[in-house]
């Protein structure tokens, strides 16, 4: 017996990396997974089914369901076959994992509105299109549904050379944010990932040597424990995973000044003065907090 017997699920970037890991370890808690995957290189480019065939082969030789997608997640029409895939293979969806992405990454200076629309494009118009198909027909079923999200430190924290791709992701964990208020009255749980992990999108920026301790597999039971019923009320969280590390990212509120509304407003110097006697609490509310 598996954790996510009887579930379904659909895993866009399946094809390699996390998110052939997430699809692995899914289908081995039991689920049925729709593998999506364009089969492009990691800037977008060219298309194939082999990526998506392979994981789907690797998942039915070890005894489980599957069936392959090579649909662009940047396409409304491809979005909705996807969902509609997991429909005509297994009856229906339960779980949404957005994990596809590209990098185009360029200092500012350098920045094109041709790389900012792609990255923008498949991230956040990407995320959006396959997490409303899956929301509608998640409704049309009225029993609920999981939908986890990908961010990244990148646009929670920020990156050099990264202005796209952060301000993609930045937006992808607003998104959850508002979804997982909105999910609550139909018992859909929405939240946000922001992996660290070695694969063919991070292998140059990884540090050197550290493709075992950063394995995507040590991200995975993160995202397949938040599909669990143990999870059912976990919602609107953002979790960092990687390395066997797991930090639940908290934004706490630090009060640095506090007057009568009626009274005059602080002077410059003022805010200079309170904002100087709370930098020491700084650090802690911007380091994640351990789980």
């Amino acid at each position: 017996m598996g954790n996510l017997d009887g579930k379904v699920a659909l895993v866009t970037g399946a094809g390699g990396g996390l998110g052939r890991a997430h699809a692995l370890l899914l289908a081995q808690e039991g689920a049925s997974v729709v593998v999506n995957d364009l089969g492009g290189t990691r800037d977008g480019s060219g298309a194939g089914s082999t990526m998506a065939d392979g994981v789907v082969e690797e998942i039915k030789a070890a005894g489980g369901q599957a069936a392959a997608d090579y649909g662009s997640v940047s396409d409304e029409a491809a979005a909705k076959a996807m969902v509609r895939a997991c429909v005509d293979h297994f009856g229906k969806i339960d779980i949404c994992i957005n994990n596809a992405g590209i990098l185009r990454d360029k200092s500012f200076k350098n920045m094109t509105n041709e790389l900012w629309d792609m990255v923008i494009d498949v991230h956040l118009r990407g995320t959006y299109l396959v997490a409303k198909a899956a929301w509608d027909q998640m409704l049309v079923q009225g029993s609920g549904g999981r939908v986890i999200n990908t961010s990244s430190t990148s646009g929670l924290i920020g990156n050099f050379g990264q202005t796209n791709y952060a301000a993609a992701k930045a937006g992808i964990a607003g998104i959850t944010r508002t979804l997982a208020l909105e999910g609550v009255k139909y018992g859909i749980t929405v939240n946000t990932l922001a992996p660290a992990a070695w694969s063919r999108m991070t292998e140059d920026i990884m540090p050197e040597n550290t493709e075992e301790r950063f394995d995507p597999t040590k991200v995975s039971p993160v995202v397949v424990w938040l599909c669990t019923d143990d999870a059912k009320h976990v919602t609107g969280r953002q979790f960092c995973a990687g390395g066997n590390r797991v930090s639940l990212l908290s934004w706490q509120v630090l009060e640095i000044a506090q007057g009568d509304p009626m009274d005059a407003p602080f002077t410059v110097e003022e805010i200079g003065e309170r904002m100087a006697a709370t930098q020491e609490d700084w650090p802690r509310l911007l380091k994640p907090m351990e789980v």
